[in-house]
């Protein structure tokens, strides 16, 4: 099979499991946020989910890339989903005895669907031309649209479903992402072959020798434009999270309904994911270093107009929280496949799972820190907290292009 055909099918697979894994996981952000802090009693600690999760995605990065390169991408994504199926699990058990420990190993493992979806992206560019790299990353990043917007709109249907059958409500949505994250798992197993990376890769052997990651993270260490890249995807990471995460616990101050916080998380997915295929373009047309500079400017846009918001104006916050998604999106796929060109070959999948890593890390630190601003100073403060990091890069970005 021709590798143009090859990549249309690769393509379509992994779009299709990105549908499943975006419902299974977009609904559990505000369930997660909402469940601890009812189970520890804290607004502070509410941050904690989504930390433990970002951690999650975080522990499998490197694993899911060493897996990667021995035994290609449907291995790791394999195991990836699959992971987040059994931590389902656990939240479903921790949230029903309301048990914050295995609540939070729950969260954690979760993040490891969370893990394989991010490198999912990277599976689609395994073969694509320099022409169409950000484009085809772009279409897999898109298929999370659907089941990303449909996962937040379930929270209260899977909460009445949930107490139905003698479960707390806010269980619900893990209900729901215990079945999509395993059929996620099916797709890959079944479907995602031939495998594009051993594919892309079968006359590349030095991604198996002992130390490639430490080689890969010195390659990194010496090319500005691979440290570019990485922190223009963690630092937009780092902002996404730690704002979004505490926006459902912002809203429940005024006790505002658990529809109308899914439909503002589902608004802010829709700008994550739904207008993925023209930032690829654009970042194919206009250059990867102008477009992370456009997502930076919107994500400063978005901590001002979500950091003036009231609790209760859902307009307002579904507009800065849309922003919020668009932003990141273009950091995260012009950030991509500018990692993606700048670095070896050899060194790719030890890379990306490099910049998987840090970013979620950057993740955690922000969900962690966000609970604590919020418990301690306002969600207005979180929002200019967030825009710090971003004002920094895109300073030091101008800088970039200047050489």
């Amino acid at each position: 099979m021709p590798n143009t055909l090859v990549q249309q099918k690769v393509v379509k697979t992994l779009a299709s499991a990105q549908v499943l894994s975006g419902v299974g996981t977009a609904g559990t952000v505000a369930a997660g946020s909402l469940l601890v802090a009812s189970i520890s009693n804290s607004e502070t600690l509410a941050g904690l989910a989504q930390t433990s999760a970002v951690l999650g995605a975080a522990a499998l990065a490197l694993p899911l890339a060493r897996i990667t390169a021995k035994g290609g991408r449907r291995a790791a994504l394999s195991i990836g989903y699959f992971a987040g199926f059994v931590g389902s699990i656990f939240a479903i058990w921790g949230g029903s005895s309301r048990n914050l420990t295995l609540m939070l190993i729950g969260t954690f493992l979760v993040g490891a669907a969370s893990a394989a979806a991010y490198q999912a992206r990277f599976a689609a560019i395994d073969l694509a031309t320099d022409e169409t790299r950000a484009k085809q990353l772009s279409f897999v990043v898109w298929g999370s649209t659907i089941g990303a917007v449909a996962g937040p709109n379930l929270m209260q249907p899977s909460g009445n479903f949930a107490e139905s059958i003698g479960l707390p409500r806010l269980v619900g949505p893990y209900l729901i992402s215990a079945f999509t994250l395993a059929a996620a798992t099916l797709v890959i197993t079944f479907f995602l072959k031939p495998d594009p990376y051993l594919l892309a890769n079968k006359d590349i052997s030095t991604q198996n020798e002992k130390g490639a990651t430490k080689k890969a993270l010195s390659h990194i260490g010496s090319n500005p434009t691979a440290l570019f890249a990485i922190a223009a995807i963690a630092i937009g990471h780092l902002a996404m999270v730690s704002v979004m995460v505490m926006t459902p616990v912002h809203m429940a101050h005024v006790d505002v309904t658990l529809t109308v916080i899914g439909l503002v998380i589902s608004v802010h997915v829709l700008g994550m994911f739904a207008f993925s295929p023209i930032v690829g373009s654009l970042s194919d047309r206009l250059g990867r270093v102008r477009v992370i500079q456009i997502g930076l400017a919107i994500l400063l846009l978005s901590a001002v107009v979500s950091g003036v918001a009231r609790a209760d104006d859902a307009y307002t916050l579904g507009v800065g929280l849309f922003l919020l998604g668009l932003g990141w999106s273009c950091t995260l796929i012009a950030g991509s496949a500018l990692l993606s060109e700048s670095v070896a070959d050899t060194f790719k999948a030890s890379s990306q799972g490099a910049s998987d890593l840090v970013m979620n890390l950057a993740g955690a630190g922000g969900g962690a820190i966000a609970g604590v601003i919020i418990g301690t100073l306002s969600y207005g403060w979180l929002c200019f907290s967030a825009a710090v990091p971003v004002t920094i890069l895109a300073l030091l970005s101008l800088k970039l292009r200047a050489n």
